[in-house]
């Protein structure tokens, strides 16, 4: 148990920091933007590219990591919209916002220093083969549900050419994926990195994690707890209990090896991402039980991921 503590518990309290400095107004909430701003584009980036420039894939089995991974984000999407459509009322477009909700992880933010620092290496090439497709897949399937939705309720629909633009330029510039892109290169042409350039990268590469942890912490002020307890309740078990659950026996069905098993598991126990917010805010619904689900899941975290860590026998 002590190792469990010591494993996960300085993590959350890195979040929490970032919290208590924007609480306290030692830094203004603004300033938040400017740090998500530098880990985003330059720290995870520059970590991931070095992750995948010196990986070894020859155990790594894409298809089945995916299939893992996203059968279990199906399933409990599913179950969230379905939840809120026939128990709480909501219409087919909030219940999609609500599925994703409860579904899209915090894998960049969160993930890459959860799993980088309890599974190690091995868990964080999975994780960054799961990272490579993660965002595409939930923001497009998120979009077409969502217009699909409004389609059948009447309401206007955006053009097809217009989502497919958006989406394909939103991932090639991402540069989450630039940074997989140029490592998967150096990889490829097997480009020796070193000397001051390799320092560089490694001085970047080990600020990503505590400084990603603290932005976390600092755009929580930003989201508020209200609308329906009940609802934003389910959700929040669904993310931190149910996707992990899920995860775990679709990794034991396609017997993915333990640290593929470990490195999915946590990533689909880390806290909601704010990119379900994001997509709330641009549909214009489902935004408080968005903003409701990334407090509670992020402040509960810290006791789920703890389970799932004793659960992996970490």
């Amino acid at each position: 148990m002590q190792d469990i503590v010591n494993s996960v518990l300085p993590l959350f309290i890195l979040i929490l920091i970032g919290w208590a400095i924007v609480r306290i107004n030692y830094f203004k909430a603004d300033h938040a933007g400017m740090l998500t701003s530098f880990v985003f584009k330059i720290a995870l980036p520059m970590l991931l590219m070095r992750t995948v420039a010196e990986a070894n894939f020859a155990d790594a089995k894409p298809l089945k990591i995916w299939l893992c991974y996203f059968a279990a984000i199906a399933v409990s999407w599913t179950t969230a919209a379905l939840i809120a459509r026939r128990f709480f009322g909501r219409d087919r477009a909030s219940g999609v916002i609500i599925g994703l909700s409860g579904t899209f992880a915090n894998a960049a933010f969160i993930g890459i220093p959860l799993v980088s620092h309890v599974v190690g290496s091995e868990g964080l090439i999975v994780l960054s083969l799961v990272l490579a497709i993660h965002m595409p897949v939930m923001m497009v399937t998120a979009t077409v549900l969502v217009e699909h939705a409004k389609s059948r309720e009447g309401g206007a629909v955006s053009a097809p050419r217009q989502i497919a633009y958006t989406v394909a330029h939103n991932l090639v510039t991402s540069p989450i994926v630039v940074g997989l892109f140029f490592g998967a290169m150096i990889h490829l042409f097997n480009i020796q990195l070193g000397g001051p350039v390799l320092t560089v990268i490694d001085m970047i590469a080990s600020m990503a994690a505590p400084v990603a942890l603290i932005a976390i912490g600092m755009t929580l002020t930003q989201y508020k707890v209200s609308g329906n307890v009940g609802l934003f309740s389910v959700v929040t078990f669904i993310k931190l209990m149910l996707v992990p659950a899920l995860v775990y026996l679709f990794a034991v069905l396609l017997g993915l090896p333990p640290a593929a098993k470990a490195a999915l598991v946590l990533t689909g126990a880390t806290p909601a991402g704010v990119n379900s917010f994001v997509l709330a805010n641009q549909f214009g619904t489902g935004k408080n039980v968005a903003a409701s689900t990334i407090t509670l899941t992020t402040a509960l975290g810290v006791f789920t991921v703890s389970f799932w860590v004793l659960i992996l026998g970490l």
